[in-house]
């Protein structure tokens, strides 16, 4: 049991995609994956997870859980790193999962000059291994995949589980974007349930992949192949709460039909606004808030001296800007400078849908959709058609809060 206290604290982060800086030189190739990394940053991630360390050390919270992609694509001197890293924690356990881009990945590389290198993949052994403080706090583990359970505190369980599709020897291609909960997982995590439901414990939910569809337009290879199985579970032991990442967009979905769970997804931390979820556990309820990581005091004397990192959000979302700039740009009529408020909007309304500030009056809403600049996209990018028009809500719903009674 990792408290004693009936009223306990922790933090959720997903989707580091940490690459050591021992794996590049920050040399031609590198500058090339970092600008076609889609907004993720390369560059200071070992500075902000650090800092982030030193922030968990001042604060105290009970753990710190990371709900996949931990790893940029894989690499062991990443896992690495990212474990000698939280190893600096004092009174803060270190939780983790793998993501779909953690475990034989074929991308995993190393870059020198203008090349890219193969580097050694992580193998589930390697995995827990590099983890064992994670491992070292378990309840019970799978046999059969990397998933783990974790007692909280008197009255809660944690379920931390293996959501990814990946073989028994290093890969040579991409990482599957799918995954699901295998049968012996799912027997186990069954078995898990079970246990929480004798000894009176609450049962929390956290995997990389996602419980429900967040978004009608994209979720192919988000939501997992096994949801309706999962969801079944959920109501027959009243799960109440999942964590998940993946998508990398802030978003919550509410309870479904008969499923009486809520699922939480944090924006990845290397994105965007470094966002970190603060859940907070009680007899009565689990509240959850986004937050966004401040790493300025965290921050050596000299690090303070470089403008990128005290200007840090600043730099993230010139990232994802160029990011969508360049998506929007390429080879279509879009380049011209004529369009260019055209494309302001796309890249901001994707800005604030990945964020989760992405809730507007209908007023606004119909205003937007009237505007020349949002017809013009329309005319130009039909395809988006669908998508453009999921990234608002104009309900009362936040995707930035949560509170769940019991």
């Amino acid at each position: 049991m990792i408290s004693n206290d009936l009223n306990t604290e922790f933090w959720v982060i997903t989707d580091t995609h940490l690459i050591a800086d021992s794996l590049h030189d920050n040399g031609k190739a590198f500058k090339l994956i970092q600008d076609t990394s889609q907004g993720k940053d390369l560059n200071y991630q070992e500075v902000a997870l650090t800092a982030f360390c030193k922030m968990a050390n001042e604060k105290k919270p009970s753990a710190i859980i990371v709900t996949g992609d931990v790893t940029f694509n894989g690499e062991l001197l990443s896992a690495l790193r990212f474990q000698e890293i939280f190893s600096k924690l004092t009174d803060t356990k270190i939780l983790l999962l793998p993501g779909n881009h953690d475990i034989f990945d074929g991308w995993a590389r190393k870059f020198k000059d203008n090349q890219q290198l193969y580097a050694k993949q992580i193998s589930p052994d390697n995995w827990q291994q590099i983890f064992t403080l994670s491992y070292d706090c378990a309840l019970d583990k799978d046999n059969n995949s990397l998933a783990y359970s974790v007692q909280l505190n008197p009255q809660y369980l944690l379920l931390l589980l293996d959501s990814n599709t990946y073989g028994y020897k290093p890969a040579s291609g991409a990482p599957k974007t799918a995954g699901k909960i295998g049968t012996k997982q799912l027997s186990w995590l069954k078995k898990q349930l079970e246990y929480a439901h004798s000894h009176h414990l609450r049962p929390l939910l956290f995997m990389h992949h996602n419980l429900y569809v967040h978004n009608p337009a994209v979720n192919q290879g988000f939501v997992l192949d096994n949801a309706p199985a999962i969801r079944q579970l959920c109501q027959q032991y009243n799960v109440k709460v999942v964590f998940s990442g993946h998508i990398h967009a802030q978003n919550i979905i509410g309870p479904q039909k008969l499923t009486p769970t809520t699922e939480i997804v944090t924006s990845s931390f290397c994105s965007y606004d470094q966002a970190f979820g603060v859940v907070k556990v009680s007899p009565t309820s689990v509240r959850y808030d986004r937050k966004k990581f401040n790493m300025i005091p965290f921050l050596t004397k000299k690090q303070r001296q470089n403008y990128v990192l005290t200007h840090f959000h600043e730099y993230l979302k010139k990232i994802q800007l160029r990011n969508l700039s360049k998506n929007s740009d390429q080879k279509d009529p879009l380049a011209d400078r004529k369009f260019q408020p055209v494309n302001k909007l796309l890249i901001e309304m994707n800005y604030n849908y990945f964020t989760g500030h992405n809730h507007i009056s209908r007023s606004q809403l119909n205003h937007l959709y009237s505007s020349t600049a949002f017809q013009t996209l329309l005319q130009e990018r039909p395809r988006f058609s669908e998508y453009l028009k999921t990234l608002y809500d104009t309900t009362e719903h936040t995707n930035l809060v949560s509170e769940i009674k019991y």
